[in-house]
């Protein structure tokens, strides 16, 4: 039967040989077994079940989830001219009734049903009244509690089998089935596990990119219009963001449609056959739209947001490079994409264990953006553990020229603080503590008295995040899963602890930037960012022209508090700070109340003009180095630069710790150091004051700061 299942394959579909996988399934279904088969997308499912339906006496049923997918597949059987139908809620009374008269005459060889349809004693009673040679279940992840996209309604048809008077065979499909998948469909469905076909989860024609911290539109705009007339999907996770999104590329004049379950049923077959036709280039969706979608010249699948799991995003950017052509699939990550997620995983009616699945499952999702590995070798060992890893030579990890630097130390600190803070914390809180945070509640924990604080002050919080982020998606963190993760250490991280093995991370150097006084708050912006929307709503503009974020950034880095101060905020005129100088002065002046942060002094942003042409170009700090180095006072230095005195202290540490020598006996002698260093003993390094006083006030903060710089360099 085989020789005749080849014949039809080049009378009907057009291709001389079978694809990897799918004669022995077709061998396996054709010797009446029950079958699963695990193909990639775009592998050559449908064709499993097509041929035997055409070797087979009766009318083959196929079990399929989604209106538009059937639609497609019937069309394409149509054109080949193989009798086939669907049965859906798309049809009136009148075409139902005609449809269900000619499926009992034998009129078809394949019919596609909804799942829903099971529930129907009428329905049922129409199988029994034709032959049934064979029942295949495609998207058959849909049928396990396991799955990605798990439907009550798909799992319930097992039931309505039993009552069948006959015992056809069955076939499941999917491209995403994880062990946990398989085994559940094989035991819903009664086949053995000699019985499953696994061709591989690997796309070979397709390049995958994570890209993280960028300007989604501006990104998604320059990519565009390098892909002229290129058909390709833009996946979000909203209606909303499709809509605005949709909105935004059309004014750019961008060839787009839309699709989400908030159109009716009119517009989104208008979009779909749009896309399907080329008679647009861009679909841009929400992830209601791509499965079953048999249009093979997509090129490109970009993730506007975080997916929820790997399943779903495997197949959302499988719908590219059908046609076996080289294609591209770019997620581009946000931190807040994970918050979005997790909001949409506490509004389901998940009970509490697939709630876990779900937090746990969008955790593997957060550490692919994460990972080194080859994104390519991340996802199959997804799906099969036992996959040893590969290179494919074109994703944004085997691209990533940038060489390995050893950060052993960075992470045995981060091991050490996670014990310390008793592996009760997440990524965030974890950061602020290495870090050397003033936060309120890591005063109130009494973090700021573990050894462990303060350690990476040097480092910025973003960079000590990444650097978290990157050892979780190595294994040696764990994230636990729920609303609210923790951070744990893991076994492959006490060899690094006792110095035995070393941690190697692509970094660039010159982002490992050192804390000073350009360092704006994060929590702070976020606070302003809100209140300038609020003034923008009142006002009916865009949040930009109240002020612009670098604006915002300098009021962080700064913290002005007085009229004076915020005038020397670069975007803060006479105008702005009659209209909103007062409200951000008092939210500010809130924030530094609310969380008991220690302001020296007031702290000037430069003046807007204060120094020649000639020396614009040179940052600010080195320019202050310069003149020290140069004999100038401090004193003079702050009077003539316009600066406080603390601020040019802080200039002149930051360019040593970026490596520019200093005199270090021109500041203090042997037994000024030691007296400092025995009071570190005592009070740490975590805050100056404490140490000043420990040395009864009579050793400048310049000197105590110095002296820490120097032992820390060493």
């Amino acid at each position: 039967m085989l020789d005749e299942a080849k014949r039809l394959l080049k009378q009907y579909f057009g291709y001389a040989s079978f694809r990897n996988g799918q004669k022995e399934i077709i061998e396996n279904i054709l010797n009446r077994k029950n079958t699963l088969g695990i193909l990639p997308t775009g592998g050559g499912k449908s064709l499993c079940f097509q041929i035997p339906s055409l070797l087979f006496q009766g009318t083959t049923i196929v079990i399929s989830p989604l209106i538009s997918l059937m639609k497609d597949q019937v069309d394409s059987l149509s054109t080949a001219e193989i009798p086939a139908t669907y049965i859906n809620s798309s049809l009136n009374n009148q075409e139902l009734k005609e449809r269900m008269s000619l499926i009992k005459k034998g009129a078809y060889k394949l019919v596609y049903a909804a799942p829903e349809r099971f529930e129907s004693a009428h329905f049922i009673d129409l199988l029994n009244s034709i032959e049934i040679p064979l029942i295949a279940f495609d998207e058959a992840h849909c049928i396990s509690q396991w799955g990605h996209d798990f439907r009550p309604s798909y799992r319930s048809i097992v039931s309505s089998l039993r009552q069948l008077n006959h015992n056809p065979v069955i076939v499941a499909l999917t491209a995403t089935a994880t062990e946990n998948v398989a085994g559940d469909i094989c035991s819903l469905l009664a086949i053995h596990a000699e019985d499953t076909f696994k061709t591989g989860f690997a796309r070979e024609n397709l390049a995958f990119h994570v890209i993280k911290g960028t300007n989604k539109r501006d990104f998604i705009v320059q990519y565009l219009l390098k892909k002229p007339k290129q058909s390709g999907i833009i996946y979000t996770s909203s209606r909303k963001e499709t809509d605005h999104l949709y909105s935004f590329l059309t004014a750019k004049g961008f060839s787009c449609a839309k699709y989400h379950a908030g159109l009716n049923e009119a517009e989104r077959k208008k979009a779909q056959e749009q896309f399907v036709y080329d008679e647009i280039d861009i679909m841009i969706a929400t992830n209601a739209f791509g499965m079953g979608i048999d249009k093979s010249n997509v090129r490109f699948v970009l993730h506007y947001n975080l997916p929820k799991n790997v399943e779903a995003y495997y197949q959302e950017a499988g719908r590219a490079g059908r046609d076996g052509e080289e294609s591209e699939c770019w997620l581009l990550f946000g931190a807040q994409d994970i918050q979005l997620q997790k909001f949409l995983i506490e509004e389901t009616s998940l009970d509490f264990a697939k709630r876990e699945q779900e937090y746990h499952k969008l955790n593997q999702m957060v550490m692919y953006c994460h990972t080194e590995e080859c994104l390519q070798s991340y996802i199959i060992r997804y799906f099969d553990h036992e996959h040893p890893p590969i290179q494919c030579g074109k994703c944004s990890s085997c691209k990533d020229s940038r060489e390995k630097i050893e950060i052993t130390r960075e992470a045995q600190m981060i091991f050490s603080c996670c014990k310390r803070m008793g592996e009760r914390f997440g990524v965030t809180l974890m950061a602020q503590v290495l870090k050397g945070s003033g936060q309120k509640r890591i005063r109130e924990l009494g973090f700021d008295k573990l050894s462990t604080y303060g350690l990476l002050r040097t480092r910025s919080e973003k960079d000590i995040i990444d650097t978290i982020n990157y050892l979780l998606a190595e294994g040696y963190l764990l994230m636990t899963d729920g609303k609210y993760p923790v951070v744990k250490v893991t076994h492959k991280a006490i060899p690094v602890l006792k110095g035995v093995e070393t941690v190697m991370m692509k970094k660039n150097p010159d982002l490992e930037t050192f804390a000073a006084e350009s360092e704006e708050n994060l929590e702070l912006f976020e606070i302003l960012r809100v209140l300038r929307k609020e003034l923008a709503d009142q006002e009916h503009v865009p949040p930009f022209v109240i002020f612009g974020d670098s604006t915002l950034k300098e009021m962080c880095r700064y913290y002005p508090v007085t009229e004076a101060a915020m005038l020397q905020i670069k975007g803060v005129g006479q105008t702005k700070f009659a209209k909103y100088g007062e409200v951000f002065i008092n939210a500010i002046s809130q924030f530094i109340h609310d969380n008991e942060l220690e302001i020296d002094s007031i702290i000037l942003p430069a003046p807007k003009k204060h120094v020649q042409e000639d020396q614009e170009e040179q940052p600010s700090h080195l320019l202050t180095y310069q003149w020290y180095m140069d004999g100038v006072t401090l004193e003079e230095i702050a009077r003539k630069r316009q600066l406080t005195k603390i601020t040019v202290q802080k200039h002149i540490i930051r360019s040593v710790q970026e490596g520019q020598p200093l005199n270090w006996t021109e500041i203090f002698d042997e037994e000024t150091e030691q007296k400092v260093l025995n009071a570190i003993q005592l009070c740490g390094i975590e805050k100056l004051k404490p140490l000043w006083e420990a040395l009864n006030g009579e050793i400048d903060y310049f000197v105590i700061q110095t002296v820490i710089c120097k032992n820390q360099l060493r």
